[in-house]
This record gives structure tokens, C-alpha cells and sequence, in this order.
């Protein structure tokens, strides 16, 4: 059974289809009609971002919380578009589903060097798993429908939908549509594929387990904790996927490589079976280097991706299937088999063990009293504060990456970073969008100044639509990252790293929201206390120690190997 509706309308019903049930954007001209729709319909949120590409980050992080695809209406044509190009390419290296309803120009103008004109659907083609034109009216729902499908099929990501000014205003039939949104993923592994997997197993005596993104979209938490204990194998996880399952588990191992710790990465390096569930091994857990990964023990990867799957490293074997089914099927395959670790008893004895000692340093890190104040003092005292359910969210830079491996998770997904883009300036207004996925979630959004700095406007937002995410700014009154890379490669000289901020605490009390200022020992605990119980957006602004900056990566200045 169809209808007649006006086209703006017939988008709203195809994403009441789909079960979206918010949606983010900055109102433009070129899509009125759909905003009416939306402000008709009651059982659809829109959320209205400061700047077109918090928007896009909103969405990201909204579908990452909810699996859903996050949508966002791309305001204006020309520069509302473009405004969402690091957005797009921030979901495309985190294989985000997200759909961009964007604006175009009206039909009868293109190619006529329009006002706002320029080619967006060549602009988002290298970004974007598809940057489809909308041709004309009646083909809109269908092709709405198909940019939801896809954004959520296989590997995810974004797709960007260009509805030209004129269609959304056009009467058009409207039927139901098939698939949207659902993911249509691979099913799960062979028995064949599970019987080589534990023949490796029943050989190992230093097997791992590396888990990636894979695993919380498949939402596999609870059968990945299951099998690690069953076979009593530490856990790995991927970077960014921290809270793969609970970080408190005594088989969470952390982060390996560059941005982990080196527990992690020993059991990597180390190991003779290697069984990466999820996770492409990419750069930014593995710097490609067998530093981190072993290179002589056997890797098996399992991953949705065909190309994945040994595209980094050799595989012994490689299994193209859902990464839950993938976990279960091994567990129950282990159960009837009996096999139950003791083949590798003393390899998780000295996991276990190393795995203490990491703990006595970082809780050791909860009692640095020295001042300046302390960087890792401030991500002791997070850690100690943040609810089981909490949802952290976290930028690039600096103090970002020294709080991916220290702060505590719940079960999966309540960890959102800007994995391989890299982006600073991606957390407080993912925060947002994740707050608006799940309400009853406490979120705070652990930034670096600079970060926040970039995304200040955005409190706004946070205010006007009641989204009580409490930020920790914690400021060292640089651009961190590249300080650090200046003070240890290029001769001290800090041209461009030092920054000026404003008391970020009143800014965010003259935007209506609570500020807090911290600056000893024991207060970001007891201003995040306080924050989280008013339930009101906060701001933490901590002053740390200008000179703690962590060493970072040295292969951006080693020489070539001859």
C-alpha cells in the first residue's frame, strides 16, 4: 500500500522505516521541506549542531552506540556540504555507518556555475562508500533506502545521499522499502575453518586473542569474556576498542602496540598463536612492525572483509565471518573437545602476573602529589570515578592517548575514539551524539585543550538540547603531540606548539552549563563526582604540568632503511 506525499515527507517515513528515531543537521535552505517533515513528526529527534561537521560526529558516534546508521541532514548545499567532508572521511577509516541526506543545487541550474555549486558527489566519491545523486523525485525513498542499506552492510561506513533543492518539494508515491538499514553481514565460520583453528590450538603454548571493532558491532562482548575464560587465553585489544568486554576482566590485557602498554604488546610480540578476531591489525595497533606482532608464531584473522584478511601480516588462516558467530562456535567447539588452557598454563601465569604489576603502577599513578599537577594523577582519578556504565569518548593528541589505555570500560560499545582518522577535535561533539543514543548512560568526553578548544561552540548545543555530557579539558596549553615530537626530534624550538585558552569552566557557565576549575591533586575526582550527579552539561577545566608531555612515535623521523 502506497501513498501520495510531498518528497521531504516520503524521506521522514522512509526513516521512520528504518527505526531511526534522531537525527542531526544544521538547518539549510535547500532542504526545508525535510525540516518541516521532521519538525511534524513525533517520534523523530533532531538534534542541530553549531557546525556541519560536529554534526557528522554526532551521527558517527550515535550509530556507533546504537548500530544503527546515523543520518544527518547536510544543510546547504556548497559550503554545508562541504563543512561535512572530515566528518565523512573521520566514518569512512572507522568504518561508521552513516548516511548524509546532503543538499545540491536545483536541477535546472546545474552545470551553470550556480550560486553554491560545485561537484559534491566527486568530492565525497574517495571518502565515502558510495556519493549517489538523487535523479529525481520518485526515485528518492528508494534511494534513501538503499544509502541506509548500505551504510550498514558488510564493513560499514558512510554513504552521502545529494538531493537536488527542487525534489524534496515534489508529490511523489511512497511504499514500504525493503531492508533498511539492516546489516547484511557474513554468517559465521566453516566447521572446516574451526577445526584448523583448534588443531593450532591444541599445538600452541602461547596463544592470544587480539580483539577489534568487529566485535562490538557484532555486539560478541559477552561470548569473547566467555571464551577467554574457557580457555583461560589473555585478551588484546585493538586500539580504540578498549572496552572490547570489561576492562576490570582478569583476561583483559589492555592496548598493545604504540598506543597501548607493554604487557599488551608482549603477548603480542611474543606469542605463537595469534588469533585477531575482528581487528584488520592495522596501523595504528601494529605501526606494521614486528615489534608488536609476532614473527614467527601463527596468525589466524577472522574479519567480515575478504581484502582484510592478511593484507598486514601473513595468516596461517583466514576466516571471512562475523566475529560473535566466529567466538561462539569456537567456544563450543573447545567444550566438546575438553580443551581448557593447561597446555599453556605458565604463558597466563606470567600474563597474570605482569597484568598486576601494570595495575600497581597505574593505581601508583593515582598518588603522584607532586605539582604541577599531573597529567597521569588527572586519568588516575577518572579512572577511579567513572561509573560501570559510563560511555567515555576521547580525541587524538597528547593527553588522549596516554588516557586510551588507562581508563576503565564497561561492556561494549562505551569506549568512542577517532581510531584511524586521527582527528583532533572529534570527542566532545561525539559525546553528544552518544548521549543522545543512550540517555540514561553517564558520558563524559576526556579532551585535550587544543581539542576542545576547536569545538567550544558546540556547549551550545549540549545546552539547548538538555545533553548532559560532562567534559574534562585537561590543558597543557600546547598542541601536545607535536610539542613533544619538537622537543625530541627537532631541536627544542616550539614555533606554533604553545597555546593561550580562555578559563574554559566560565565559558561553559556563560553558555548555561557548569563549569568547574582544577588544578591539585584530588579535585578532577571530586569535580567529576559533582558533575555526573547534577546531570547537567559540565565542563572540567584541569590545569596539568605544561612540560609532562609523553614521548610519542619515533618513526616519523627515523631514517630510511637502506
Amino acid at each position: 500500500m502506497s501513498e501520495r506525499l510531498q518528497a521531504g515527507a516520503a524521506a521522514v517515513a522512509v526513516l521512520r522505516q528504518a527505526g531511526i528515531d534522531c537525527v542531526f543537521g544544521l538547518l539549510g535552505g535547500s532542504k526545508l521541506e525535510l525540516y518541516d517533515a521532521i519538525g511534524a513528526a513525533p517520534d523523530i529527534a533532531y538534534i542541530g549542531a553549531r557546525h556541519e561537521c560536529a554534526a557528522g560526529h554526532m551521527a558517527d558516534a550515535w550509530a556507533r552506540v546504537t548500530g544503527k546508521p546515523g543520518v544527518v541532514l547536510g544543510a546547504q548545499s556548497g559550503p554545508g556540504v562541504s563543512n561535512l567532508v572530515t566528518a565523512v572521511a573521520e566514518a569512512y577509516l572507522a568504518y561508521s555507518p552513516m548516511v548524509v541526506i546532503a543538499g545540491a543545487i536545483t536541477r535546472a541550474h546545474l552545470g551553470r556555475d550556480t550560486f553554491q555549486e560545485i561537484d559534491q558527489q566527486a568530492l565525497f566519491a574517495p571518502i565515502a562508500k558510495r556519493s549517489i545523486m538523487v535523479p529525481t523525485p520518485e526515485r528518492l525513498p528508494e534511494m534513501l533506502g538503499e544509502a541506509l542499506r548500505v551504510a550498514n552492510a558488510g564493513r560499514r561506513g558512510p554513504v552521502v545521499l545529494h538531493v537536488p533543492r527542487d525534489i524534496f518539494a515534489a508529490e511523489i508515491d511512497v511504499g514500504p522499502i525493503a531492508n533498511l538499514g539492516a546489516n547484511v553481514a557474513v554468517g559465521g565460520p566453516s566447521a572446516e575453518q574451526i577445526g584448523a583453528l583448534l588443531a593450532m590450538l591444541q599445538q600452541a603454548s602461547r596463544p592470544v586473542i587480539v580483539a577489534g571493532g568487529g566485535i562490538k558491532w557484532s555486539r560478541g562482548s559477552a561470548a569473547l569474556a566467555a571464551l577467554a575464560e574457557a580457555l583461560d587465553i589473555p585478551v588484546v585489544a585493538a586500539t580504540g576498542h578498549a572496552d572490547v568486554f570489561a576492562t576490570d576482566h582478569p583476561l583483559h590485557a589492555g592496548q598493545a602496540g604504540p598506543r597501548g602498554n607493554a604487557v599488551a604488546s608482549g603477548l603480542t610480540r611474543d606469542a605463537d598463536l595469534l588469533i585477531a578476531v575482528g581487528t584488520r591489525l592495522g596501523f595504528n595497533s601494529t605501526f606494521h612492525s614486528h615489534d608488536y606482532v609476532t614473527a614467527t608464531g601463527r596468525i589466524v584473522q577472522v574479519d567480515v572483509e575478504a581484502a582484510a584478511i592478511g593484507r598486514h601480516f601473513p595468516v596461517a588462516l583466514g576466516i571471512v565471518a562475523d566475529a560473535r558467530q566466529t567466538v561462539v562456535a569456537l567456544t563450543e567447539a573447545t567444550d566438546k573437545k575438553g580443551l581448557d588452557g593447561t597446555s599453556w598454563s605458565a604463558w597466563s601465569k606470567g600474563f597474570r602476573e605482569a597484568r598486576a604489576r601494570l595495575r600497581l603502577e597505574r593505581d601508583g599513578e593515582g598518588l603522584i602529589a607532586a605539582m604541577p599537577l599531573s597529567p597521569l594523577r588527572v586519568l588516575a582519578e577518572i579512572r577511579e570515578t567513572l561509573p560501570d556504565d559510563a560511555i567515555v569518548t576521547l580525541d587524538t593528541g597528547a593527553m588522549c592517548l596516554q588516557a586510551a589505555d588507562r581508563l576503565r570500560h564497561g561492556a561494549a560499545p562505551s569506549l568512542i575514539t577517532p581510531l584511524d582518522f586521527g582527528l583532533v577535535g572529534f570527542g566532545y561533539a561525539a559525546a553528544l551524539g552518544a548521549k543522545a543514543a543512550a540517555p540514561g548512560r553517564p558520558l563524559v568526553a576526556v579532551m585535550g585543550d587544543g581539542g576542545f578548544g576547536m569545538t567550544t561552540i558546540e556547549l551550545a548545543t549540549a545546552v539547548q538540547y538538555n545533553l548532559p555530557v560532562v567534559a574534562v579539558v585537561i590543558d597543557n596549553g600546547a598542541w601536545g603531540a607535536e610539542k613533544a615530537y619538537q622537543r625530541d626530534f627537532v631541536g627544542g624550538r616550539f614555533p606554533g606548539a604553545d597555546l593561550v585558552n580562555p578559563p574554559f569552566g566560565e565559558v561553559a557557565a556563560l553558555f548555561g552549563a557548569t563549569g568547574y576549575a582544577v588544578d591539585a591533586p584530588g579535585d578532577t575526582r571530586q569535580a567529576l563526582v559533582q558533575a555526573l550527579s547534577e546531570r547537567r552539561p559540565a565542563v572540567i577545566h584541569v590545569k596539568v604540568d605544561r612540560d609532562a608531555i609523553a614521548s610519542l612515535r619515533k618513526d616519523l623521523f627515523a631514517k630510511p632503511v637502506a
